[in-house]
């Protein structure tokens, strides 16, 4: 005889049914990470000794620039003379370093090597700037125009700086002192220009 199936409300029970195997979850795929170019020593020291290369030609034509500073009337929070150059000359490094990592991204698309491009410009119409901002300054003696060129910097460096958050975060880092100390640069030359 075969065996009744227990009854529930006159009914048999349904069979149970066994339970689905675990599928093995799929393993994830690591990130892509981001294309660059193998470090090239000699492309790095061109790129640091390009904005050295400016600051010292900028600096040899206005010699007495230092001499100059001490003999203005000066607003508070100057810096005694000697941290000037040795300020600029960090800067300088940072700047180079920062347009390499810019120039070295690898692995872009159309929209991408159009924004490198434009970085490059633009940090291209900085330096240049900054070239001219002595002369000013210091041989003309012009000191609202050189206020206008250090404003025009400054909008150049944020530029910049949203140009390399999307080709490379370091750079954008790197350039961060640069903005601040032309933000100090600015307040020191608008001071000059009120007190002389």
């Amino acid at each position: 005889m075969t065996e009744k199936q227990p009854m529930a409300g006159g009914r048999p029970m349904p069979e149970e049914q066994p339970m689905p195997e675990e599928q093995p979850m799929p393993e994830e795929q690591p990130m892509p990470e981001a294309s660059k170019r193998p470090i090239h020593i000699g492309h790095l020291i061109v790129a640091i000794a390009l904005p050295l290369a400016v600051g010292g030609v900028s600096a040899l034509l206005t010699s007495d620039a230092m001499a100059q500073f001490g003999r203005m009337n000066q607003p508070p929070l100057s810096p005694p003379a000697w941290l000037f150059p040795v300020a600029w000359t960090i800067l300088y490094v940072l700047m180079g370093i920062a347009s390499y990592l810019i120039w070295s991204r690898e692995g872009l698309d159309l929209m991408g090597k159009l924004d490198r491009r434009r970085a490059l410009i633009v940090y291209g119409l900085q330096l240049a700037l900054n070239f001219c901002w002595s002369l000013v300054f210091f041989g003309a003696k012009a000191y609202y125009p050189a206020f206008g060129i250090l404003v025009a910097m400054w909008l150049l460096i944020v530029l910049l700086m949203l140009f390399a958050r999307k080709l490379s975060r370091p750079a954008m880092y790197l350039l961060v002192p640069y903005l601040l100390w032309t933000t100090f640069a600015g307040y020191l030359n608008l001071g000059v220009a009120l007190l002389n």
